[in-house]
């Protein structure tokens, strides 16, 4: 039986404003076991990068963050202050940026920001040790001639590189849990490959646990073992790859399935969710997919949708849920901005 690393009950993160209260993430719960990748997935703006976030209280005013708990390695993060959690980040829980050139500090040479971490999480080491560990993460990642690239500034690595050089960062203390937040997303598409075939490599190696947030279904199937859907700072349907790509439930999920290019098909034209995502200030009264969705009843304009079991670890928030849905076949092939995925 695998063992729970990090459990979210109830995450509530919500922005005070002079116009009104926005609830970017509304009340969420999921968890996560040790040495498993889960994918966070959803349009832009649907709560995937705040409720990461969240979870390492790195909201800023007016957000406010609040949860019945946020149980890792047994210690409630909910409940921790500032200085607990100076030490819980980059030591327990890195994260991994999506732009690399904001996440490094141009001033300094990449060798000197991995010291840095090294300093702050493992103050032990000697200054040898810490210059050898950092030579040894910069193998790790894929940099040739890690010795002399120690002395380089950001600038003159490549976009791939730089990724690179973020990952061997937040790997520096050894953390239980890598936070991914579209860490592809400014690199072109077969780097993008290359950063997500090396994660999922390093994370199984060292036998840590990756949240990987993305807007691209096609991405995380070749990735994680499970997946979470949100719209509008909730979760609508989670469960393993296989139920979510093969059995989806909810609409929203089916929506962004059928929006992807599949290959050895007759289809001519992508598909489309219709409608906008709602105004986070004016929200429905029921269903929050309910405006786009194509098989809204008049029971999902009045009441919201609650979180049930549609398969053994599947579930949805949906009314009238699609289980009798295939959203493909073995042998059919997915192609998510120009790179072929098998088995979508």
């Amino acid at each position: 039986m695998q063992e729970t690393l990090l459990e979210v009950k109830n995450l509530r993160t919500y922005f005070h404003t002079f116009k009104g209260i926005v609830k970017a993430v509304d009340g969420i719960s999921f968890s996560l076991d040790k040495g498993e990748i889960l994918g966070i997935v959803g349009e832009s703006g649907s709560g995937k990068s705040v409720t990461c976030f969240s979870i390492l209280k790195l909201i800023e005013e007016p957000g406010v963050v609040e949860a019945d708990e946020i149980v890792f390695q047994g210690k409630d993060l909910a409940r921790a202050g500032e200085k607990e959690m100076t030490k819980v980040r980059g030591k327990d829980i890195s994260m991994v940026f999506q732009d690399p050139m904001t996440s490094l500090n141009p001033l300094y040479t990449v060798g000197k920001q991995i010291e840095e971490m090294l300093i702050l999480h493992e103050p032990q080491l000697k200054k040898e040790e810490r210059k050898k560990r950092c030579i040894d993460l910069l193998k790790a990642v894929g940099i040739p001639n890690p010795e002399q690239r120690l002395k380089s500034y950001p600038h003159q690595f490549s976009g791939g590189m730089r990724q690179r050089v973020v990952i061997a960062i937040a790997l520096a203390a050894n953390p239980k849990l890598i936070i991914a937040d579209e860490p592809t997303t400014a690199l072109d598409v077969t780097i993008q490959a290359q950063i997500l075939k090396l994660m999922k490599t390093l994370v199984q190696e060292r036998q840590a646990s990756l949240i990987l947030i993305t807007h691209d279904l096609a991405v995380v199937s070749e990735m994680v073992d499970r997946i979470v859907v949100m719209y509008c700072g909730k979760i609508v349907e989670q469960g393993t790859v296989t139920d979510i790509i093969r059995r989806p439930a909810h609409p929203y999920t089916i929506g962004l399935l059928d929006s992807i290019p599949r290959l050895r098909t007759e289809q001519k034209r992508l598909d489309f969710i219709p409608g906008m995502v709602p105004n986070m200030y004016e929200l429905p009264e029921g269903c929050l997919f309910a405006p786009r969705c194509r098989n809204c009843q008049e029971l999902c304009l009045k009441k919201k949708p609650e979180m049930t079991k549609v398969g053994e670890k599947h579930m949805a928030a949906c009314h009238f849920p699609h289980i009798g849905y295939e959203g493909g076949n073995e042998n059919e092939t997915v192609n998510s901005g120009g790179k072929s995925q098998a088995g979508i």
